[in-house]
């Protein structure tokens, strides 16, 4: 094997890793560094997809840029060209909601009391599922939007995660040609390795710390792992000597599960532009419908926690005829014959990430600086899964990044 020898590795070439390179190449320009990426592709959980004649562009992964007024990739999507679009994400105030029953309002009651209950917390961490009342009418629609903000069931997340969770203030926007796009874009500069996946990570000698990759060895002076907690808590990266308050840490953030499915519509006119449905209220078992999302000819359902792990599990095909189940319930039966198949993500079963975003199981929030924490000055940390507050998000991955590649600075020659 072939050894190559760098001032820095960064392992990922998602927002954290791109975010990480990026701040190095603009501060320290004498540095000479690397990004591996073990997949094919640049932008981790951030994947725009395309389709049709027009090439719309299908945000697989994150898609909204919340907190869009400080998100750090509003301001470079617009510094790369890109097109911000403003339209009110349909849970901000004045977004288009489509109350297709009587249930809409007394369920978001429910779940306002819900987060009352979450805000007013106080004491030791417990489960989220300890804030509901006991045989609340409105339960199971708790639990479904519960699982849309973790990507896993109330009785497994915390509490005082949720507390601490601040994405930014103002709207939600979204990018026209793709969140997936603005950071692969944004990554183009750097040097990446692509199907290069690291096996481990030897930080034994004084001077240096090895790498290996599936093509070859690095010997580097620091690296930043930005890898998911999944990746890390399966010890895929076996690090020599271990590290187990990383792994303990990154096994007790684990990634919960959100998919989309997408389908085109043949007659799109006859659906509301950019409107937001639920296709239950009384289940869990649910998902969320973007009709026609930035005007593309779409239907996007997003699914979440155990539903999304069968669904995923049962492949495209089942998952289509869910969504579509659920969308004849809610717009009429002739819906039915307007909707084919575009694609279904399956995070869970992406090799290189294993999930959507992280969630912290109850007592575990605190650990999210303790993967953040750099291990002696050499081996750094950077994801979303750092972020005590914008979990979940990338933009909360990109600070990670930056603030990684700063501490890095303090310590490198």
């Amino acid at each position: 094997m072939t050894e190559n020898e760098v001032d820095v590795a960064i392992i990922g070439a998602g927002a954290a890793g791109i975010a990480a390179g990026r701040h190095l190449m603009a501060a320290r320009p004498d540095l000479s560094l690397v990004v591996l990426e073990a997949s094919t592709r640049i932008g981790g959980r951030a994947r725009t997809e395309h389709f049709g004649a027009g090439r719309g562009a299908l945000d697989v992964g994150c898609g909204w840029l919340h907190g869009a007024r400080t998100n750090a990739w509003t301001a470079i999507a617009r510094k790369l060209g890109f097109t911000i679009d403003d339209t009110r994400a349909p849970w901000d105030e004045g977004g288009r909601k489509l109350e297709t029953n009587a249930d809409a309002r007394p369920a978001i009651g429910a779940l306002e009391a819900f987060f009352d209950r979450i805000n007013s917390h106080e004491g030791e961490d417990t489960a989220l599922s300890s804030m509901l009342p006991a045989s609340g009418r409105w339960n199971e629609y708790v639990h479904a939007v519960g699982a849309f903000i973790t990507g896993a069931g109330l009785d497994r997340s915390s509490v005082v995660d949720l507390q601490r969770y601040e994405p930014g203030p103002g709207p939600d926007w979204r990018v026209r040609e793709g969140y997936g796009t603005v950071v692969s874009a944004y990554g183009g500069p750097l040097a990446i390795e692509l199907q290069t996946a690291v096996e481990r990570i030897d930080h034994r000698a004084a001077d240096h710390v090895g790498i290996l990759t599936s093509k070859g060895h690095f010997r580097v002076k620091a690296v930043i792992v930005t890898v998911s907690t999944n990746v890390l808590a399966s010890e895929r990266i076996a690090f020599f000597p271990p590290l187990p308050e990383k792994i303990d840490a990154a096994s007790r953030l684990p990634l919960g599960l959100a998919n989309k499915l997408f389908m085109k519509v043949e007659r799109p006119d006859a659906l509301p532009l950019d409107s937001h449905l639920l296709g239950t209220y009384r289940e869990r078992r649910t998902g969320a419908y973007q009709i026609r999302p930035l005007g593309n000819p779409v239907v996007e359902g997003y699914y979440a926690g155990d539903l999304a792990h069968d669904l995923e599990r049962g492949g495209p095909k089942e998952a289509f005829q869910f969504g579509l189940d659920e969308l004849k319930r809610a717009l009429g039966s002739d819906i039915g014959g307007q909707l084919s198949l575009i694609s279904f993500s399956a995070w869970g079963s992406d090799p290189h990430i294993g999930g959507s975003y992280s969630y912290a199981s109850p007592g575990a929030s605190d650990l999210r600086r303790t993967l953040a924490a750099p291990h002696d000055n050499r081996i750094f940390f950077a994801g979303e899964a750092c972020s005590t507050g914008r979990y979940s998000t990338a933009h909360g991955a990109y600070d990670t990044g930056v603030m990684a590649a700063q501490e890095l600075m303090k310590t490198i020659a």
